[in-house]
């Protein structure tokens, strides 16, 4: 209740909205990297799958082309033979056929897998291979017999081993193909595992960044509200103990409204009857002069009866906070208390509106009846300054006094809650300031706009119908 309005709850929304920004954006950049990781992991994967496939595939076309030309290199050695060392001259030329087939069958495997098998090498022994041969076919069947070993053993078996051996040199390039390519994918993956480990350590940082921040908001929400508990909690037991103190102060006041009741009023009503008992029966028998005394006795003590009703029902409630309002019943206030007491008292204000509602001036007249109070019995105050302005969107009663003060962490009287629980329920704040010898300050602040100033009606007959318009 003594901290300035509104400042409480404008640092909370505050310090919640910031909270909750730091939150959204923390949490939106991890789940940012973890899709982004995912996807380029995604990407990363298909690469090396498509790549993988690749190699794969090239390994095994050049694999299968190179297996097919030494199938038909061995094929076509077995032909030659036959051709050359066959007697009978339709088997030959069978055979001859046959090596014909298997020529053209090398020659449209080399033809289709050019872009698979990029060897300059084995096409030249190849056709060196298809030129040995080519003399042979016009060979006759004598010429076959007698020179068809000897030409086995110097020119085709030769000339196959050697093409053989570009054959076994190409495989070793596919196989070398075959790791360069393993390389790549292997660097491809490297390259991934450390991408990928520099993201998840990214994602590991702030996520353990989130985390004591997340750790950090909830124990501060967790001391806010411990806080707020301990404040409800106080505020409960001073509830309690307003409740039970304001139940012995309305006690109080009973009591002594019957002792005013009984010893001022019903005393002086006896004493008015007891006059008056004797003013009848002394009628007639008592001179002019002695009756008129006693009814000027009777007179006097009505007359007090009647300011002691009065006062009281000031007290109570004052006629003319409601007749001529709060100023005047606070100037009325101030005279009462000079009056019974030594303190000089005096009211000054700035701008308060006439138009207070009931609840405003009420509260503010029962802080001051209550301060003056506090004044008269505990701070023996010998000055007393009371000042009312009207603010911005707000209403401020201050009371400053002279006295001796007092600690107001250690004492707080029940009037100090009853003006502390008046100006809450009105949305309002008090503050104390006071120390050991130093006085007391009551500062009051309730939030009020003043009405708008009403126009009558020839003024706003006026001002819609200017001069000349």
């Amino acid at each position: 209740m003594n901290m300035a309005l509104g400042d409480a709850p404008k640092e909370n929304a505050s310090s919640l909205s910031s909270s909750r920004l730091a939150l959204r954006f923390g949490f939106g950049s991890l789940l940012l990297i973890m899709a982004l990781s995912g996807f380029d992991a995604w990407r990363v994967l298909d690469q090396f799958r498509r790549s993988d496939e690749q190699i794969r595939r090239q390994f095994l076309d050049r694999n299968r082309v190179l297996n097919n030309i030494r199938s038909e290199v061995y094929l076509s050695g077995t032909y030659v033979r036959d051709y050359l060392l066959e007697p009978d001259a339709e088997r030959a030329a069978v055979s001859g056929a046959s090596l014909e087939n298997v020529r053209r069958e090398m020659e449209k495997e080399l033809a289709s897998n050019a872009g698979q098998l990029d060897s300059d090498a084995l096409r030249l022994e190849l056709a060196q291979y298809w030129e040995v041969l080519e003399p042979v076919f016009k060979w006759d069947a004598a010429r076959r017999r007698n020179g068809g070993y000897a030409f086995l053993r110097d020119q085709v078996f030769p000339r196959r081993a050697a093409m053989l051996e570009v054959a076994g040199r190409i495989a070793e390039v596919n196989e070398q193909q075959l790791n360069a390519g393993n390389d790549r994918a292997s660097g491809l993956l490297a390259k991934f595992q450390l991408r990928f480990a520099v993201t998840l350590l990214a994602a590991l940082a702030l996520g353990l960044g989130m985390a004591a921040f997340s750790s950090r908001e909830i124990l501060q929400l967790e001391a806010h509200m411990h806080a707020r508990y301990q404040e409800v909690e106080e505020a409960r037991k001073q509830l309690a103990s307003l409740s039970a103190r304001l139940v012995e102060a309305q006690e109080t006041e009973r009591r002594s409204l019957s002792r005013e009741l009984h010893d001022e009023v019903g005393q002086s009503l006896s004493a008015v009857l007891v006059e008056l008992r004797n003013l009848l029966t002394g009628i007639g028998s008592r001179p002019e002069e002695q009756t008129r005394t006693q009814i000027e006795l009777i007179k006097r003590l009505v007359e007090s009866t009647v300011g002691v009703v009065r006062n009281m029902a000031l007290l109570l409630r004052p006629s003319m906070l409601d007749d001529l309002g709060l100023i005047p019943a606070l100037k009325w206030q101030a005279r009462e208390a000079s009056k019974h007491t030594s303190m000089d008292v005096s009211v000054s204000t700035e701008l308060v509106s006439e138009d207070l509602p009931d609840e405003f001036k009420t509260c503010i007249y029962r802080v001051v009846q209550e301060a003056l109070h506090n004044c008269t019995r505990h701070s023996h105050a010998t000055t007393v300054r009371i000042r009312v302005e009207q603010k911005t969107g707000m209403l401020v009663l201050s009371v400053q006094d002279n006295g001796r003060g007092f600690d107001v962490h250690q004492s707080k009287g029940l009037g100090l809650l009853g003006i502390e629980e008046r100006v809450a329920q009105l949305g309002g704040a008090s503050h104390v300031h006071s120390g050991s010898g130093s006085g007391t300050i009551l500062t009051v602040k309730l939030p009020f706009q003043a009405p708008r100033p009403k126009l009558d009606k020839d003024q706003s007959e006026t001002d819609s119908h200017p001069v000349g318009g």
